[in-house]
């Protein structure tokens, strides 16, 4: 049965409130008590999935679990603000990958504000606003003169100057994230609005600044869903690649040539035309991803082999349902949801254009 914490989760073709619960409930069995969120248990965590499976968690109104993950990620953040790229799903949280991603890194500003918009926590944001600050010095310090963001620092504190434009527009959506965190706090953070301008100015202006990743759906999609490409400039991007990554009825390529839709960046896609104002289009294509769901736990497969007819990966990943389920919510008009991708209630930082 359906309740008001859950109602905008049900949507015709994707998910019934039986369904919805279904998801949900598969995604709190893949938490641990400590609150980490894995991409399947025995498998390992990282932090930017983990913090968008706790969204899902808030989309649902399950706000004690989605605070138990962010408690996670402030308990196991680095000294520098980071957190590794990696950690093993077992009793020590033993660390796979010692890297330390810049986008992994920002996006707990998105979970955490998420999670205010969610339940108006204010001691909650009071808590978690030195992780918050934490991360985000931790990734303007990878920040290049063009404006874009370094990928990575490894483990021996070199940094990996090379950037990502998917990469880098998470950060961007990160960083308007966190100057509402700071203007909600009444604490201004003039040199976040000048770091976020002059990425947005990259990633608008500047292709040439990024490592060239265009057979990736990803970064198709992500300056818009980032928030950094709007307008015209957004609907002429999605247009012009539009029959080189959606296969229909089957979902978005992760990969071009490669015969393989993928659910995560399936709903991203959706989220990103939702974003957009094109909730048909976005609805068209989470009901063309419902062979990935897994109807046993109702979590959905990483992928789909369409030239061989097989499911590939073998793995029912959090971080798959998860994304699925934003989007569901932001078309069911999840205010908190809404609020965090729409993008109109967040700061803009330095207009883009102002920068050379």
């Amino acid at each position: 049965m359906t309740t008001p914490r859950t109602e905008h989760l049900v949507l015709p073709g994707v998910l019934t409130a039986e369904e919805a619960a279904a998801t949900v409930a598969g995604i709190l069995a893949v938490q641990r008590e400590d609150g980490a969120i894995p991409w399947f248990r025995g498998h390992h965590l990282d932090p930017w999935d983990h913090t968008e499976a706790a969204m899902a968690l808030d989309a649902a109104g399950e706000h004690e679990a989605a605070e138990r993950a962010y408690t996670w990620l402030a308990r196991h953040q680095n000294a520098d603000g980071s957190w590794y790229a990696a950690y093993a799903d077992g009793a020590f949280d033993d660390v796979s990958d010692r890297g330390r991603e810049t986008n992994f890194v920002a996006y707990i500003a998105v979970g955490v504000w998420h999670h205010y918009l969610s339940t108006g926590d204010d001691t909650f944001l009071d808590s978690m606003w030195p992780t918050v600050y934490a991360a985000i010095e931790f990734v303007l310090q990878l920040q290049q003169p063009g404006g874009q963001i370094g990928w990575k620092r490894e483990d021996d504190g070199t940094d990996t100057a090379d950037a990502l434009l998917t990469g880098s527009s998470s950060v961007h959506h990160a960083l308007r994230c966190a100057l509402a965190i700071a203007e909600q706090r009444e604490e201004p953070q003039p040199d976040w609005e000048l770091a976020a301008g002059a990425l947005r100015h990259a990633i608008r202006r500047h292709p040439e600044r990024f490592l060239d990743k265009d057979r990736y759906s990803m970064d198709w999609y992500y300056p818009v869903l980032g928030g950094a490409l709007t307008g015209t400039e957004a609907k002429s991007r999605l247009e012009a690649d539009w029959e080189r990554f959606v296969v229909p009825g089957l979902g978005v390529r992760c990969v071009v040539p490669n015969p393989w839709v993928t659910g995560g960046e399936s709903a991203e896609l959706a989220l990103t035309l939702w974003v957009m104002g094109e909730s048909d289009r976005a609805l068209e294509i989470l009901q063309s991803i419902q062979h990935l769901r897994d109807s046993e736990t109702g979590l959905y497969w990483t992928g789909y082999v369409f030239k061989d007819k097989a499911i590939w990966p073998r793995e029912l990943t959090s971080w798959t349902a998860g994304s699925l389920l934003l989007a569901v919510a932001a078309l069911g008009g999840h205010e908190a949801t809404c609020r965090i991708f729409g993008g109109d209630h967040l700061p803009s930082g330095l207009d883009p254009d102002c920068c050379g």
